[in-house]
């Protein structure tokens, strides 16, 4: 008897759905015969929601963040943020935990990735060279790194301290302040994050 198994378009759909992040084999078999059994042209709607936004949103050529075909840079259209401080980021989707602090009002820059040498992601794989172009053209006084703590993050932090250094000296280099996550305590946190904590000790 033949083997029993999905229709081709089905299995192609679950193909499709299992280079997701985070969704495997199972999980891109449950979400389509779910999309299968919606009504009222969901799927439809849905497919029409990625066409759109894959066709009409790429990244700012200046800061990297999310811009809209329609509407722009949603960030570099903003005339209230302060200009001198940039905030460097990974991703684009960093910028909205810090945007939901409401604490920061200067611009960002989005790198794209972080320096990973197992990932063959390199310095020349990342959007510095539209940093130093923002700093080249003068008017900054200060830069935040906000890149990750892991390994690949202090890397990345490293790595763009001693550039600054050497070709922006005048421009403040910073690092988020990183320790003990609010609500915790001492005996639930490792080595490294207490070193952070007494190391970024500040006065109250």
């Amino acid at each position: 008897m033949p083997k029993i198994d999905f229709p081709e378009e089905v299995k192609i759909l679950i193909a499709h759905l299992k280079r997701l992040p985070g969704v495997g084999p199972k999980s891109a078999e449950r979400i389509s015969v779910w999309l299968l059994g919606q009504e009222g042209g969901f799927g439809g709607d849905l497919a029409d929601a990625v066409r759109r936004a894959s066709g009409g949103v790429r990244a700012c050529q200046v800061c990297g963040f999310f811009e809209s075909s329609t509407v722009g840079c949603a960030l570099c259209a903003d005339e209230g943020r302060e200009t001198s401080v940039i905030c460097v980021v990974e991703q684009p989707t960093d910028v909205l935990p810090l945007e939901r602090t409401g604490a920061f009002k200067g611009t960002y820059h989005c790198l794209g990735g972080r320096i990973a040498p197992l990932e063959n992601v390199g310095p020349d794989d990342l959007r510095i060279d539209g940093l130093m172009g923002r700093l080249d053209a003068g008017g900054v006084r200060e830069l935040i790194l906000g890149v990750g703590s892991d390994v690949e993050g202090e890397a990345t932090a490293n790595y763009l301290a001693e550039l600054l250094a050497a070709r922006h000296p005048e421009v403040e280099v910073t690092r988020l302040a990183q320790g003990l996550p609010a609500g915790g305590g001492l005996d639930n946190a490792d080595e490294l994050t207490l070193y952070r904590a007494l190391d970024g000790r500040r006065r109250i």
